[in-house]
């Protein structure tokens, strides 16, 4: 099964939060729809901007540490590596699949 770690942010792209899951449509979802108590429904961070695939939950864990504990100039220059422009990837999760 795989595990994805995350990168979320807010309309302004000021904030970033750094997350794990193992269903990562579903639990962007529940970012996007408030449905999450704490940090991402306080400072309304919804979009992501970010993601990779981890062979393990403890891989994955580790990576979102690893992330974590870079400066944001780090976690900036991680996501435009991949996302320049820093578009939402959401409705990239579902191409070519039925919600």
């Amino acid at each position: 099964m795989p595990y994805y770690v995350y990168v979320l942010t807010n309309f302004t792209n000021r904030v970033l939060y750094t997350g794990v899951t193992n269903d990562l449509g579903r639990r962007t979802y529940e970012h996007r729809e408030k449905l999450v108590e704490g940090f991402t429904r306080r400072y309304n961070v919804w979009k992501l901007v970010y993601f990779e695939e981890a062979d393990d939950v403890l891989s994955a864990i580790a990576r979102e540490k690893q992330i974590k504990a870079g400066s944001r100039r780090r976690k900036v220059e991680l996501i435009e590596r991949e996302n320049p422009t820093w578009r939402d990837l959401y409705p990239e999760l579902f191409e070519g699949k039925e919600r």
